[in-house]
C-alpha cells in the first residue's frame, strides 16, 4: 500500500464520517482548527494530515484514529451497479442514503457486540462491590 492509497482511503473515510454526522466542511474545519480549503484538500487526497489533526478528527467522529485509515471492503461490480441504479429509490423510500443506513446498521451491530462482550466479562459468582 502506498502513501497515495492511504491518502485516498483517508479522504473517503473523512467524507463518509462527516456526512454521517451531518457536518459541513466548515463545521469540521472549525472543530479541527484548520481552514476549509485545507480540509477540502485532505478530502480530495491532495494533502496529508498531522497526527494531531488525525487524532482530533477521530475524537470528533467518536472513533479510533486507525478507523480513518482502514479501507472499506469494495462491493462486487454487479452489486455496486445494482445499488447505484436503485440508490435514489432507496433514499426516497427510507429517507436516508445507503451510507447513512450502513453506518446506522454498523453502529447498532457494534453496540450489540459491545454489550455482549460486557456481559461475558462479568463473572456470575462474583459479588457486586
Amino acid at each position: 500500500m502506498t502513501e497515495d492509497d492511504l491518502r485516498r482511503i483517508l479522504s473517503i473515510n473523512i467524507k463518509r464520517y462527516r456526512t454521517y454526522r451531518k457536518m459541513s466542511q466548515a463545521e469540521l474545519a472549525e472543530k479541527l482548527d484548520i481552514s476549509i480549503p485545507f480540509l477540502s484538500d485532505i478530502e480530495n487526497a491532495r494533502k496529508w494530515v498531522s497526527p494531531r489533526t488525525l487524532t482530533k478528527m477521530a475524537q470528533t467522529f467518536g472513533i479510533e484514529a486507525y478507523e480513518l485509515l482502514r479501507p472499506e471492503e469494495a462491493l462486487p461490480d454487479d452489486a455496486a451497479s445494482v445499488l447505484e441504479k436503485y440508490s435514489l429509490e432507496i433514499y426516497e423510500h427510507f429517507g436516508e442514503t445507503l451510507d447513512e443506513l450502513r453506518m446506522k446498521y454498523t453502529a447498532r451491530l457494534n453496540e450489540k457486540i459491545n454489550s455482549e462482550t460486557t456481559k461475558t466479562k462479568k463473572h456470575p459468582l462474583r459479588r457486586p462491590e
